[in-house]
């Protein structure tokens, strides 16, 4: 199955769009834009949900739900949230269908069914979740107000890519309230810390944390906070942000508190959020031309085991020696799949495995059941060995945690190979062409400059790093003072 991939160095938006349909991840759906997330993708995505909902109560969230559908007037109260998404919703204008009477067994907009009201899908939920904060925050004492959704958002797009984008997509999103600005710019940095731990931890993915410049913030956002990761095509992701809202949508939607000293404060608030997009970064930061390369933290399967046998008195030997197996790796947490069926060959099931990105590939039959050992294959660097039977589970166990370190190590020095610093405009375009990968370079902080550099480069700042130190210089392109580097590249 593997063999059928088209390869990175030949087309790699092409290998990355077969990967993602032979690996049994998702597909497109019959709603144009719109995609089926399969089991397996599926399962990577509640492993992603398991991890970040407990990162969420443990900083003191809860989860709640909202309406999917937002009155436009609701909508347009915040002028540059409104602004800023208007050109990709959706918008739902009659309420009823009806037989068609020009057309027999077809149906139409039953055109008396026009709604007083539009109502806007969400393609974020501020709006709605902001006129409901306004009959539950009366007083000081119910701040802070820390709410996290998981939901469905829609983004009309035209141009799609699974995972990547698509017109409808999952995530979370999170929206606070709090006293005072200090407050609230404390959320919304946390926010930002456990994302970035999360992708770092979990997905294997280093991340660059910083904060987007004025341009490519989130629409009614006074501050934009983000994780950048670098794929292995040269180009960054935007894996995850954070954004300081500061009065805004209270102003837009009249909360107020009532402070201690008794008089009325508007609240300062923050939004965060992740998607399924993340499913896309962690096959652009790891897979290669086999197939999936997954992190043991969050693959379905950890451990696959295949029986070899000539016939049903070897497997059940076999069988009853993995069971014991199975057994005590799920004791220790560990996900493993005993793969007996026999409408495959072993030969099939060690591909199907290996496309699917399964870190750790267990392989015996009679003679090892004989010999006492079992064969280990590790998906990351696709060596094999052979291991003896007795300690096989704590043998695995540190086994995942070397390639959920080793995937980690290889991203990080991907990253370092791939950043390019930068003093000339002319050496600018010349590691963005010929090189990719992030490049750190002085500019002036004007959106002027940051757009013309776009216009002539195709690259954006993907953020101003939160650890970027104070050095004088001058922009690339204009010459114009200026004291940090910030992150340029090309993104998805």
């Amino acid at each position: 199955m593997s063999k059928k991939l088209t390869k990175r160095t030949e087309d790699y938006s092409k290998w990355y769009n077969e990967l993602v349909v032979k690996a049994d991840l998702a597909e497109n759906s019959a709603v144009r834009g719109c995609m089926v997330i399969k089991p397996y993708g599926y399962a990577i995505w509640e492993n992603m949900q398991a991890e970040l909902d407990r990162m969420f109560k443990e900083t003191g969230h809860q989860n709640a739900y909202f309406p999917l559908f937002v009155p436009k007037s609701l909508f347009e109260a915040e002028e540059k949230n409104a602004e800023g998404f208007a050109k990709e919703c959706a918008v739902v204008t009659h309420y009823r269908l009806q037989n068609d009477p020009d057309n027999p067994g077809k149906l139409r907009v039953d055109p008396e069914a026009k709604l007083e009201e539009e109502l806007v899908v969400r393609p974020t939920s501020e709006a709605i979740i902001w006129s409901t904060y306004k009959g539950w925050i009366q007083s000081y004492r119910d701040l802070p107000l820390l709410i996290n959704q998981w939901a469905n958002v829609v983004r009309w797009e035209m141009r799609t890519r699974l995972f990547l984008r698509t017109a409808e997509f999952l995530w979370q999103e999170g929206h606070t309230a709090h006293v005072t600005k200090i407050e609230a710019v404390t959320e919304a940095k946390q926010m930002q810390d456990v994302y970035a731990e999360f992708a770092e931890n979990f997905m294997a993915m280093p991340v660059v944390k910083g904060a987007k410049s004025e341009s490519e913030r989130f629409a009614g956002a006074e501050e934009t906070y983000t994780i950048e990761a670098l794929m292995q095509d040269g180009k960054a992701l935007q894996a995850g942000t954070s954004h300081f809202l500061g009065q805004n949508f209270a102003k837009a939607f009249d909360v107020k508190y009532t402070s201690k000293e008794g008089k009325q404060e508007y609240v300062w608030a923050t939004s965060w959020g992740v998607s399924t997009r993340l499913i896309g970064g962690l096959i652009m930061t790891h897979s290669d031309d086999f197939g999936l390369v997954l992190p043991p933290k969050l693959a379905p399967i950890q451990v696959a085991i295949v029986p070899i046998y000539k016939n049903e008195e070897q497997l059940d030997a076999i069988s009853e020696k993995v069971n014991e197996i199975v057994k005590d790796l799920r004791k220790k947490g560990i996900s493993v799949k005993f793969d007996d069926r026999d409408t495959f060959r072993p030969g099939a099931k060690f591909a199907e495995y290996e496309l699917k990105g399964v870190p750790v590939r267990m392989a015996i039959g009679a003679r090892d059941i004989e010999n006492n050992t079992v064969e280990v294959a590790r998906r990351d660097t696709l060596e094999k060995q052979t291991v003896s039977q007795d300690g096989i589970v704590d043998f695995i166990d540190v086994l995942l945690t070397e390639i959920q370190d080793n995937l980690f190590n290889r991203a990080i020095e991907f990253r370092k190979e791939h950043t390019t610093e930068v003093t000339t405009f002319d050496e600018f375009k010349k590691a963005i062409k010929n090189k990719g990968g992030f490049v750190l370079a002085h500019w002036d902080g004007t959106a002027e400059t940051e757009d013309r550099i776009k216009e002539y480069t195709k690259a954006t700042i993907r953020c101003i790093p939160n650890d970027a130190e104070m050095e004088n210089g001058v922009c690339v392109l204009t010459g114009k003072p200026s004291t940090k580097r910030v992150l340029f590249a090309k993104s998805y």
